[in-house]
């Protein structure tokens, strides 16, 4: 597919597949168009050429109605009611704050206070929950580390990859690379809107130091 803003394209000619059960990083430099891949995918900008497929199927329409057949999009300002308290936040999204609490248990003798007096580890681990939870089939995740301390960082991208293991397919965006190939199976590189290199995680660990020194330098965006 390619898309854009307006009359200013960003992706071309990009082939990627997520399959169920399987986290698939997307790395690349800043401007590279990581973004813009996910949101192309969940509705919010539109695709230029090409298409996105879901279950085999063109797949159109909004966020909205994309998220009704199972796609949860967490963004890098964290979709979180700030006034609400954590209990509320969850209940807008879930009927039974069993599931989530039981993917993040951390977050049960947090339920009353409101989520603007959480750490910012403690927001996130409250957005992954909201998106893991329930009948989410595909999560596109940007940057879920940004900020964050490296303990944290690693609570949430297990949980990623247990829910992988559960069955569900993750699209992970990640700046740092070693973060996103620790959990990762297969891994697209990204430069200024194209892939141009990709392979299997564990292939690509042992080539960090060349991925790095070729691709992941910054550029314009």
């Amino acid at each position: 597919m390619s898309a854009g803003y307006g009359q200013l394209p960003v992706l071309t000619d990009m082939n990627l597949r997520v399959d169920a059960g399987e986290v698939v990083a997307l790395v690349g430099a800043n401007g590279a168009g990581k973004t813009t891949t996910l949101l192309a995918l969940a509705g919010e900008v539109p695709v230029t050429a090409g298409q996105v497929r879901f279950d085999g199927k063109p797949w159109a329409g909004s966020l909205e109605q994309r998220a009704r057949g199972g796609l949860r999009l967490i963004t890098e300002d964290r979709a979180v009611f700030m006034s609400l308290s954590v209990a509320d936040n969850l209940r807008l999204a879930h009927k039974s704050l069993d599931e989530p609490l039981a993917l993040f248990p951390e977050l049960e003798p947090l339920l009353r206070r409101k989520v603007g007096l959480l750490s910012g580890g403690e927001q996130q681990m409250l957005t992954l929950a909201r998106a893991l939870a329930g009948d989410t089939r595909l999560l596109l995740a940007d940057e879920l580390s940004l900020g964050l301390a490296p303990i944290v960082v690693g609570r949430l991208l297990r949980a990623v990859r247990a829910a992988a293991d559960r069955g569900m397919g993750v699209l992970l965006v990640e700046q740092q690379i070693r973060n996103a190939l620790a959990v990762a199976d297969r891994a697209y590189v990204l430069r200024r809107g194209r892939v141009v290199l990709q392979g299997p995680a564990a292939e690509l660990r042992g080539r960090i130091g060349e991925i790095e020194a070729s691709y992941l330098a910054a550029e314009a965006s």
